[in-house]
C-alpha cells in the first residue's frame, strides 16, 4: 500500500489554491458572531430578534431594503427572509435559541443489571 503512488499523492501537503475541493475561506461565521463583531450586545440582539419574529414578511422586506433601519435589524430581517425562501428552519432555530434560550433536553435511559459469576482457578486444578 505504501508503494501505491495515489496514496503518496494524497499525503503531500496542499499548496494554496491548488485543490478546488478545499474550502479555503473556511466555515462561514454564524449570524450571532457577526452581530457581536459589529458591536451589538446580547440584550440588544435578543430584544430585536424577539420583536422581529412577530413581523409579517412584508414588514421584514421593508426593513431589509430600507436604509433607515439599523444594520442589526436589516441583518435579522434578511436572515429571516432567506430562511423563509429556502423553507429552512436552521436560522430561525438559531435566532430562537439565542433570544429564548435552548430548551432543556431530556434523555430516557434504562439500565439493566446482569449477574456474572467468575471463578478463578489459582492452583491449576480443574
Amino acid at each position: 500500500m505504501a508503494n501505491n503512488p495515489k496514496v503518496l499523492d494524497n499525503l503531500k501537503p496542499f499548496k494554496k489554491g491548488e485543490d478546488e475541493r478545499r474550502n479555503i475561506q473556511g466555515r462561514p461565521k454564524k449570524l450571532i458572531t457577526q452581530l457581536k463583531e459589529i458591536g451589538y450586545n446580547k440584550s440588544q440582539v435578543e430584544d430585536t430578534i424577539n420583536a422581529m419574529l412577530t413581523m409579517s414578511r412584508k414588514e421584514l422586506e421593508k426593513i431589509d431594503k430600507s436604509e433607515e433601519y439599523t444594520i442589526l435589524e436589516r441583518i435579522i430581517a434578511g436572515t429571516l427572509l432567506k430562511s423563509h425562501d429556502k423553507n429552512s428552519l436552521f436560522n430561525l432555530d438559531l435566532l430562537l435559541n439565542r433570544s429564548q434560550g435552548k430548551p432543556k433536553e431530556t434523555i430516557d435511559q434504562n439500565i439493566t443489571e446482569k449477574s456474572i459469576k467468575i471463578t478463578l482457578n489459582l492452583n491449576g486444578e480443574q
